[in-house]
């Protein structure tokens, strides 16, 4: 080994053992080599150049050894260990050595400062580049959180949030339209999809109508849910802007599809409004929609509905009459009048007939037309009946008669109340309260509900008659050709409707037909061995016409209008 080889090992040891970086030996050996020859040279060169020291001093910061100890390690070799392991003592002056030192000194402190400020520009660099790519990272991880909350999953489509935006901006963008359209459809039957082939061939069903739906031009398609869409068509001018488009999406939805190798016939409704965008708010035009979709529904789907505002207040009115229902019972609002029901032959009263009404306490008094569909509609004709049965009962026990047959007590029975699973066991329970013999309640049922009757309704129908409960068949022969049900159904008497009735004042064709149906029914009942009733009877032509024919009893107003019990008759003189 030369003695710079020596001294270069023995530099770069005294280095190594100071240094937060460490360089691997081989590349250690051979810097500090390369850095001793160079300072030797200029040591022993004819003319002395400090300038070398100071480039090594450079060289030796660039290298990372950058620990306060390398310097002071440095000099202490250049110091003390440099000319005698070289064999220059005597040689080389000891003034070149220090300032061969100190030039050295200078060269690390300008590397050293050079090497921070290039480290401190670098993690600058490095700062900025991150926060740049931390704000890129997070406007697309916004932009895909928006797209989420404002698009459907399952179809791609834009969503009710989507939609609500859009017609929130027609309000608010000076440079929007002044009218637009909204057309709410719905897939007609698609529950039917679901139940049979499975929600996975549903969804799949939803995400081809979607796309069928953004095929149409001039307007924005969107999922609202479910089975339900949205068109959004801007700058409309009349309500037919709107409507055209509608009627493309039914006719679009219409055609087949094809899910999971089946092919799916489908068909849909649709609820459209047109209007200008400063009346209401978005989610008045989306509940308009709603509505007309609704009746689209209602009158019978695949067909579309424009919103109409005397159709929708009429709607309102039932809903808040529908509503205050519950409420009513419990006030005692709802009552009965009577009707008499008179034995043609000898014009003895021998039943009365108890008509719903309604003291409504700002409409006044409420006819059954008014509020019975909508007792059925939301269930409430289960209490509500039960209720007005038990008063009608109450009131023909006070028409007990002294010898007399008293007359029984007619009451309407509601179809969802014939299917109700506990109306025999209600009944008996209201007979025995009141102590009314079972033989002198009537329960009227129209002839489309024992038509249709099945299951917990014959079984009621036929628990009542067990009981020795009357049953009558009302509006008889309203266009039903189906008579089985008098086979099946223990029936006590038929009501013939009053459209026949109307038809014996005229000497016309038409009301000798409707003569010979009278009579025809009423030869039918009398061959059933059933009492047979004639309602609307108005004028004395009438009932005589009805008594020549057989007819056993009549109602009407010839005979007597509704009126309060204490008005109808004296029950002493029964």
């Amino acid at each position: 080994m030369t003695p710079v080889e020596r001294f270069a090992r023995a530099w770069g040891l005294s280095v190594h053992d100071a240094s937060y970086v460490l360089l691997p030996s081989a590349e250690r050996d051979a810097f500090f080599v390369d850095l001793t020859k160079r300072i030797a040279a200029a040591l022993t060169a004819e003319r002395f150049d400090p300038a070398v020291g100071y480039l090594a001093g450079v060289d030796l910061a660039s290298t990372e050894e950058i620990a306060p100890e390398a310097l002071g390690r440095t000099i202490t070799e250049l110091s003390t260990r440099l000319l005698p392991t070289l064999d220059l003592d005597g040689v080389v002056g000891r003034d070149r050595v220090t300032a061969l030192v100190e030039a050295l000194a200078m060269g690390y402190a300008t590397g050293l400062h050079d090497h921070t400020l290039d480290r401190q520009e670098a993690v600058r660099r490095a700062d900025i580049a991150a926060r740049s790519e931390a704000e890129i990272a997070l406007r697309r991880s916004e932009e895909r959180l928006r797209h989420a909350a404002l698009h459907d999953s399952l179809t791609g489509l834009p969503n009710r949030a989507q939609l609500m935006h859009w017609l929130g901006e027609l309000r608010t963008d000076p440079a929007a339209p002044d009218r637009f359209g909204v057309c709410l459809i719905g897939l007609d039957r698609f529950g039917a999809v679901n139940n049979s082939l499975g929600y996975a061939a549903g969804d799949r069903l939803l995400a081809a109508a979607a796309e069928r739906l953004t095929q149409l031009p001039g307007t924005a398609a969107c999922h609202l849910g479910g089975d339900e869409f949205a068109l959004l068509i801007r700058g409309t001018a009349e309500p037919e802007d709107a409507i055209k488009p509608a009627d493309r999406a039914l006719a679009a939805l219409r055609a087949p599809f094809e899910v999971d190798g089946h092919e799916l016939p489908m068909s849909a409704s649709a609820g459209v409004v047109e209007r200008a965008v400063d009346e209401g708010d978005p989610a008045d035009a989306l509940r308009a929609a709603a509505m007309a979709l609704h009746w689209a529904k209602v009158d019978g789907r695949d067909r579309w509905r424009f919103f109409d505002e005397a159709r929708n207040a009429g709607a309102v009115a039932r809903y808040r009459l529908s509503a205050e229902m519950p409420g009513a019972l419990a006030r005692g609002e709802f009552g009965l009048v009577y009707q008499p029901m008179v034995d043609l032959a000898t014009g003895v009263v021998v039943g009365v007939e108890s008509l719903a009404r309604w003291d409504h306490p700002e409409l006044g008094l409420l006819s059954p037309d008014r509020f019975i569909a909508l007792a059925e509609d939301s269930s409430f004709i289960i209490p509500l009946g039960m209720r007005l049965l038990e008063l009608a009962c109450r009131q023909a026990v006070r028409w007990q008669g002294d010898g007399a047959e008293p007359p029984f007590v007619s009451v309407n029975l509601a179809a969802r109340q014939l299917c109700h699973p506990g109306l025999a066991a209600e009944v008996a329970a209201v007979l025995d309260r009141v102590g009314l013999p079972p033989h002198r309640l009537q329960l009227e049922i129209t002839e489309h509900a024992a038509m249709t009757a099945e299951g917990d309704a014959v079984d009621n129908v036929r628990a009542l008659a067990g009981m020795a409960v009357r049953v009558a068949l009302d509006d008889f022969g309203t266009g039903y050709c189906g008579l089985s049900y008098l086979r099946r159904l223990p029936v006590h008497a038929i009501k013939l409707a009053g459209t026949f009735v109307a038809g014996l004042d005229a000497d016309d064709a038409p009301s000798r037909t409707d003569e010979a149906v009278l009579a025809a029914l009423i030869h039918l009942g009398h061959k059933l061995r059933l009492t047979v009733t004639a309602e609307g009877i108005e004028s004395e032509r009438q009932r005589s016409r009805l008594q020549a024919l057989g007819c056993d009893v009549g109602q009407g107003w010839l005979l007597g209008r509704p009126t309060t019990a204490e008005k109808l008759f004296d029950p002493r003189k029964l």
